[in-house]
């Protein structure tokens, strides 16, 4: 039996402004959410794999950072790259009522607003990277140039 994939709202911006992606469906494990489960269930390699970050800055507010799967943010070098002096991720309760996501299934793309987005520069080796779409058990296969280009992402140091 195969499962139709739902379009996720994401999708749906994604196919409005006619961007090229591909959903990738894997499998949920609910006591691992980590980018390496995940990048296990596609087969890929890990660093390919990047996950949304949400922080806060004591200048700015609320801004994402989108980092391989295989490397943690560096605070210091993500506040330098938004404008703070000094950052912190938000708090995991604070993460559906301020993106409209939950952990595990976060993406740079559709959030209830629209934050400042800082993409690690090792994206831009790849021909396409994986980031979720919108909800656990699906990511996006997207050009990490058409991501750039929607999401107005600023390419930069992050770990």
């Amino acid at each position: 039996m195969t499962m139709k994939t739902e379009k996720t709202n994401a999708a749906r911006l994604l196919d409005k402004a006619g961007i090229r992606y591909e959903l990738i469906p894997y499998t949920v494990d609910e006591n691992d959410l980590a980018a390496g489960h995940i990048a296990e269930q596609l087969g890929e390699p890990l660093e390919q794999v990047f996950k949304t970050l949400v922080l806060f800055g004591d200048r700015t507010g609320h801004f994402v950072c989108v980092v391989p799967g295989d490397q943690e943010v560096d605070l210091k070098k993500a506040a330098k790259a938004s404008g703070n002096k000094k950052c912190d991720l938000i708090p995991m309760k604070e993460l559906l009522p301020t993106t409209g996501y939950i952990r595990g299934g976060c993406s740079p793309v559709g959030m209830k607003k629209a934050f400042p987005t800082y993409l690690e520069e090792s994206a831009t080796l790849y021909d396409h990277i994986y980031i979720s779409a919108g909800i656990r058990g699906l990511q996006f296969r997207i050009s990490p140039a058409d991501l750039i280009s929607y999401t107005g992402a600023t390419v930069t140091d992050l770990v």
